[in-house]
């Protein structure tokens, strides 16, 4: 017997170091215990383990153990910012929160899905969006799905996500939900500078959850910047 691969199969009841999660995260493959690739399996077996439900452990890594995690964690995470929508009467709730929420627990030691590509990438895009609303004359004009599409509002729609794809290569702070964050102003959705200011808090509030929510399982999801990958390739930390 290996003792090397009788370890490596058995389920791990106990507190990793953060560079052995590291280290296990950061090739993402499909096996048996990533069985759709990314890094659910292991928030999920972390959250277990912090929470003491050894009885579930021998499962974190099922379809349906997943799907349900999904479920619960999405409504959280989008429920929280749609209560804060409710209470203070203001937009806390846009589309392009729920792919950055999916990021945060599908892949959160990826430099796409880190505090800082995330802040940067939102900023960009509505700072982009904005920008090209100014350039096209339609800061005052009503959203594209009420007054329909006119010349004026493709060219700001497709300025404002060449721009915004554009900044975050040269800033290398990549996060793709920002596409959608810029299309959302440049198409009208959210036109006014208060609910820009609305929109990065929303941001800024997710992380955090992802941020307690991560830590709590385990994985060394960063405060700020993803950790460079561990190669020798030198690749460096984005």
């Amino acid at each position: 017997m290996n003792p090397e691969t009788d370890k490596a199969k058995k389920p791990t009841t106990g507190r990793e170091q953060p560079e052995t999660v590291a280290r296990r995260l950061t090739a993402n493959p499909i096996d048996r215990e990533h069985p759709l690739g990314g890094q659910m399996s292991d928030v999920v077996h972390g959250l277990l383990t912090h929470v003491r439900l050894n009885w579930l452990l021998q499962h974190y890594a099922q379809i349906p153990v997943l799907a349900l995690f999904s479920f619960i964690n999405g409504c959280i995470s989008i429920g929280l910012m749609s209560v804060l929508a409710v209470i203070t009467g203001s937009p806390f709730i846009f589309p392009s929160l729920g792919p950055t929420a999916f990021l945060f627990f599908y892949t959160p030691t990826a430099p796409a899905a880190s505090p800082r590509n995330t802040i940067i990438g939102h900023a960009v895009g509505a700072i982009a969006g904005y920008l090209s609303l100014m350039i096209t004359g339609l800061t005052a004009a009503g959203p594209a799905v009420s007054e329909g599409v006119t010349w004026p509002r493709v060219i700001a729609a497709a300025l404002s996500l060449g721009l915004t794809a554009g900044v975050m290569v040269l800033l290398k702070a990549p996060h793709p939900p920002a596409g959608a964050t810029t299309l959302i102003v440049s198409l009208g959705i959210f036109h006014q500078p208060w609910q820009l200011v609305l929109l990065m808090a929303a941001v800024v509030l997710l992380t955090i959850q992802a941020i307690v929510i991560n830590r709590l399982a385990g994985v060394p999801y960063p405060l700020w910047s993803a950790a460079a990958p561990d190669s020798g390739e030198g690749r460096k930390e984005q």
